[in-house]
């Protein structure tokens, strides 16, 4: 079944077991005030009673009630069993109830039957008058029990049926209508495809559950587009990139087989070789980039020396044409004989270093600069900074997308693919640091890299 049906259908089941409960309520509550209005006239009857007996002579026939024109009575001597007085209609009739002693209510007498008519309400009670005791019986036939039978079947029979189907059609209508924005989303989104995530969803005005769907759907979709564009523009760029490399070896070689006689055959090599390691380099870098995008860089953690690790990329650096100097902090070397240490994969925490280092070399003049910063208590940062041209604010942020380049013919020239920047922050938010780019004291680039500290007992 469908929402609305389902709802519709709790919703009539539920209403209809409400109205049934409370008429049963109702119904109880009205028998008993019923009862309860008939008892209190009973006992003032037989109040009244007493009071014409006081005299010692009781009046016969016993006076009639004013307030119920049914109400019988019968007067009983000491032995419960014969009559002293009694109402017109009862005149001649042995006594039709008895009181025994500590009994809350009259017990019927066999065998006698002055053909009283209707539901009868009976009371009793002890009396002394005139300094006899006596017992006086009174009770009233009515037919209030019925007429209220009478009502509460005719509200179960019709009242109930009729509210249930006012109820289901108004839950119908109501379901239909807060249901209505959901089926034209559906619709929507059914006419969505891969090729064209630019369409939304409508949103209605309200600021209800369903204008939030369609809100956060239309967010979803947002990000949908925007991570179908860079996934388009990551694989135009990566095929770009592939493309440049192999149609440098072609054109080699199709020169050098032109001319087989006359070609550089080994320089044709070198470039070849030359190409074939960019080639095989950036294939390198798009798997690791498509393991980050899959959460799968790092694949073991372990506690590493940053110091150590920092020194070992600034080693391992092929002679770069500039300087790179190495200075910890003052917090950090008057800890004498304690590392600064994080928790990570080394492999990768090396590769994040040495591809910022490595832009820091292609942009400065005449100095780089590495430090480590190990004053904070959580957290260990590693610094490079350049006396180059520096990143313009604006920049800061873009240049960790795939594929950028701030100075795109001097970055190809140098054999790079504008991916470097990108997988450094891609390890960094892998062991939950981050990495960020701000001015050096000297002008330049600041790369900052702030990652969590690694634990005493780890």
């Amino acid at each position: 079944m469908s929402v609305r049906t389902r709802v519709t259908a709790v919703a009539g089941v539920a209403l209809t077991a409400a109205v049934a409960l409370g008429l049963v309520i109702l119904y109880l509550v009205q028998v008993g005030s019923a009862h309860r209005t008939a008892d209190d006239q009973l006992r003032t009857y037989a109040a009244q009673i007493e009071q014409s007996g006081q005299s010692g002579v009781w009046p016969r026939p016993l006076p009639a009630f004013p307030l119920d024109a049914n109400a019988q009575a019968q007067v009983l001597a000491a032995d419960g069993a014969s009559v002293l007085a009694s109402t017109r209609a009862l005149e001649g009739f042995a006594a039709l109830y008895t009181l025994p002693a500590g009994a809350a209510s009259p017990t019927r007498q066999a065998g006698v039957d002055p053909a009283l008519r209707g539901e009868l309400r009976v009371a009793g009670t002890h009396a002394v008058v005139d300094g006899h005791a006596v017992t006086v019986i009174t009770w009233t036939s009515s037919d209030a029990l019925s007429q209220i039978n009478e009502t509460f079947g005719r509200l179960l029979l019709v009242g109930v049926p009729g509210i249930l189907l006012l109820a289901c059609a108004t839950v119908w209508l109501v379901v239909g209508r807060a249901l209505r924005p959901v089926e034209r989303i559906r619709r929507t989104v059914t006419e969505i495809s891969a090729v064209d995530l630019s369409r939304r969803v409508p949103e209605p005005a309200t600021r209800d559950e369903i204008g939030e769907l369609a809100r956060t759907m239309n967010g979803m979709l947002a990000r949908l587009e925007d991570s179908a564009a860079r996934q388009r523009r990551f694989v135009a760029d990566a095929s770009h990139e592939l493309r440049t490399p192999l149609a440098a070896v072609r054109t080699a070689l199709e020169v050098g087989l032109a001319h087989p006689d006359r070609a550089p055959w080994t320089q044709i090599a070198e470039r070849a070789v030359r190409q074939s390691t960019r080639l095989e380099t950036l294939v390198q870098d798009l798997l690791l980039l498509a393991r980050s995008d899959d959460r799968q860089l790092v694949h073991r953690r372990s506690p590493v020396s940053i110091t150590a690790l920092v020194q070992d990329v600034r080693a391992a650096s092929p002679a770069p044409r500039v300087p790179v100097e190495f200075r910890e902090a003052a917090d950090t070397a008057e800890k004498a004989g304690v590392d600064a240490r994080a928790l990570g994969d080394p492999d990768q925490l090396e590769r994040m270093v040495r591809n910022v280092l490595d832009n820091a070399i292609r942009h400065a003049r005449h100095r780089v600069e590495l430090s480590i910063d190990d004053s904070a208590p959580e957290t260990v940062r590693i610094e490079v900074a350049d006396d180059g041209p520096g990143i313009p604010v604006e920049e800061r942020g873009r240049v960790f997308h795939r594929f950028v380049r701030l100075d795109a013919s001097r970055e190809r020239g140098s054999g790079t693919s504008g991916l470097g920047l990108a997988i450094a922050k891609e390890i960094a938010t892998a062991h939950d640091g981050s990495i960020e780019i701000g001015e050096a004291p000297g002008g330049g680039a600041l790369v900052r890299i702030t990652l969590p500290r690694a634990a005493e007992a780890e």
